[in-house]
């Protein structure tokens, strides 16, 4: 057989093939329940031998669906696709968005040499659902209030928007599972590096201090310092900052596991060691984390659920099966012990 041509397989083949009619076919592949369970095995196991695939466009028209579905983020440097921990979020979306049959477009500012708003691209591509990631990072959060003005069906990622669906990573345990932890291996004095302002920050900002409180450790304001997500750069010169005070901190938490690398930069510089001189925590569980010597103590986000779940929910409510008013769906993480913070208490 020449792979060089492609062969559409139709319905009518399959039924042939199957001894059905062509209607029993659209209706096994359809999932029908008037059809038996035996016949919808026989005529969907045929079809996938045979190659078959819906065509697009009469499934868009008997289904008044394109089966498309939007992804928008940012394209700032420190965001969306750049970072690890999105690229895995929307893997997770994708795989799982295509295995419900669905095929995802980019949404971005530009078609061709055409400006653009999200609301206005996702009609263009006459878009299902959208998922929205990395919100904070839009410069011009107008753009962003038409898209959630409309009747585009919409989830959120790591966001919380009014009278939308949103899944959204457990940073509040997260913070406190790394604080805590630290503070058992006999660290009272603990400095903290956080990202960009975002819901995401104030939120592990806030369970940073409160933990603190909890545990009778004091808060330093000199030992908490605003960064950035994903800035090698921009740690190691904080981390060089931070170790500049007279009664510096034995532990210090990064942003994310990627600027801890910028921490062990700094680190080597000024001739200290992770964990004997000092100790360090990152954040987000990267495969990345777990490669370095030693290993990074860090959070694991669980990325692969994340995206999944957001992909479910955007399905179901594009079906109608679920409102936009659900709480949002929190998913937990989980600690990383790694090898990066000294245990004091020996």
């Amino acid at each position: 057989m020449n792979r060089g041509i492609l062969i559409m397989v139709s319905i009518k083949d399959i039924a042939a093939v199957c001894g059905v009619s062509i209607a029993t076919v659209s209706k096994a592949l359809n999932d029908h329940k008037d059809v038996s369970e035996t016949t919808k095995r026989t005529v969907q196991e045929t079809a996938k031998k045979m190659g078959y695939f819906p065509n697009s466009q009469a499934r868009a028209l008997k289904t008044n669906r394109t089966y498309n579905i939007g992804v928008l983020f940012t394209e700032q440097t420190n965001s969306g696709l750049t970072q690890n921990y999105f690229a895995s979020v929307l893997d997770s979306f994708k795989k799982e968005a295509e295995s419900e049959g669905y095929d995802i477009t980019f949404i971005s500012g530009n078609i061709g040499e055409r400006k653009m708003t999200p609301y206005e691209h996702c009609m263009y591509r006459n878009v299902d659902g959208v998922v929205v990631v990395s919100v904070d990072d839009y410069v011009d959060k107008s753009t962003l209030d038409e898209l959630f003005a409309s009747n585009v069906p919409i989830v959120s990622i790591d966001h919380v928007p009014q009278n939308h669906l949103s899944v959204v990573s457990d940073n509040e345990t997260g913070m406190r599972q790394l604080v805590e932890y630290i503070a058992g291996k006999g660290h009272t004095k603990i400095a903290y590096i956080y990202g960009d302002p975002s819901d995401v920050t104030l939120i592990r900002v806030k369970a940073f201090k409160e933990t603190l409180v909890r545990l009778n450790i004091n808060i330093r304001s000199e030992f908490l310092l605003q960064g950035r997500y994903h800035d090698t750069k921009c740690a190691e010169l904080l981390v060089k900052k931070v170790l500049s005070c007279s009664d510096r901190p034995t532990c210090i938490i990064l942003p994310d596991d990627f600027a801890a690398l910028g921490a062990l930069n700094a680190l080597e510089e000024l001739g200290l060691s992770v964990p004997e001189d000092i100790s360090i925590a990152g954040y987000d569980g990267i495969v990345l984390s777990q490669a370095l010597r030693p290993r990074l103590t860090t959070i694991r986000q669980d990325t692969d659920r994340l995206g999944s779940e957001a992909a479910k929910r955007l399905i179901s409510l594009i079906n109608k099966e679920i409102s936009a008013n659900e709480p949002p769906l929190i998913i937990k993480g989980n600690l990383l012990e790694g090898a990066s913070v000294r245990d004091l208490n020996r």
